[in-house]
């Protein structure tokens, strides 16, 4: 087998052979609302079989691999939700990518995006270290958590509506859970941006009657049990975002600057 069975000896893995796997959209619906802890979400996460497009992409892209990488196991399962777990900030993403986070079982980690996220992170006191390039490589997130919107890493980077819908219980469970600590949303593109606005409505958040624009540094507050918390959108550190100049290195810590102020 070219991806790594739960339970296994990878690092970090939460899941175990006992582990309940959703086999279609409303199994997903069925495990996320009955998670209790973050835990037990990530493992049921990261064993998730309900979209048969993206378990074939994936299981592929770990047989295939890269040849760059072809001496490696890949991952190949859904990638969970990663850091904090009474996160001040979350920063939310679109999907793991088919050769770092379907790579490595970690998301961000592993490809030039996360490159450059992970050093913006440790430069603005975030993240324990400016690499992050393999599960167990020691890294630490200080007060956030990352995660992605779709779990799996999708063909071209480009998950249907049906896939979005299928995997959004995932996210709404993972906002949900994490929510009482939260002060600030870091949402990373504009698919990200929109992808927060319903699990915020699923959390108990209050929103504002008219959804604001995606724009690098736009800021909204809405609350939560009362306490403001600060959605930030920031473009996504992708690589035609980084090779074009659209995003820079400058751009992305003033955006993790102003969300550690905001956080304390």
């Amino acid at each position: 087998m070219s991806f790594v069975p739960p339970g296994t000896g990878w690092p970090g893995d939460p899941a175990t052979a006992d582990t309940p796997v959703a086999l279609d959209p409303a199994d997903v619906r069925r495990l996320a609302s009955s998670s209790s802890t973050l835990a037990e979400l990530t493992a049921r996460q990261s064993v998730c079989r309900a979209c048969p497009r993206l378990v074939e992409w994936r299981e592929q892209v770990a047989t295939v691999k890269r040849r760059a990488f072809a001496d490696e196991t890949y991952w190949g399962r859904p990638v969970p939700g990663w850091g904090d777990e009474h996160p001040r900030i979350l920063i939310v993403g679109l999907a793991p990518a088919a050769h770092g986070g379907n790579r490595t079982g970690r998301i961000f980690t592993g490809d030039r995006s996360g490159d450059w996220l992970f050093a913006s992170l440790h430069r603005s006191g975030l993240a324990a270290q400016e690499t992050s390039t393999h599960a167990g490589d020691g890294q630490k997130l200080l007060g956030a958590r990352v995660l992605a919107s779709v779990r799996c890493a999708p063909p071209a980077n480009k998950p249907t509506p049906e896939e979005k819908s299928a995997c959004f219980p995932w996210m709404a469970r993972e906002v949900t859970l994490v929510a009482p600590s939260v002060r600030v949303v870091v949402a990373l593109g504009g698919y990200a941006w929109q992808a927060m606005w319903p699990a915020l409505k699923d959390a108990g958040y209050e929103l504002p009657r008219s959804r604001p624009p995606f724009a690098h540094g736009a800021e909204v507050e809405v609350r939560y049990a009362g306490a403001p918390v600060t959605l930030i959108g920031c473009y996504h550190p992708s690589q035609q975002n980084t090779f074009t100049g659209r995003v820079t290195a400058q751009m992305l810590d003033d955006v993790f600057t102003r969300a550690r102020s905001l956080a304390v």
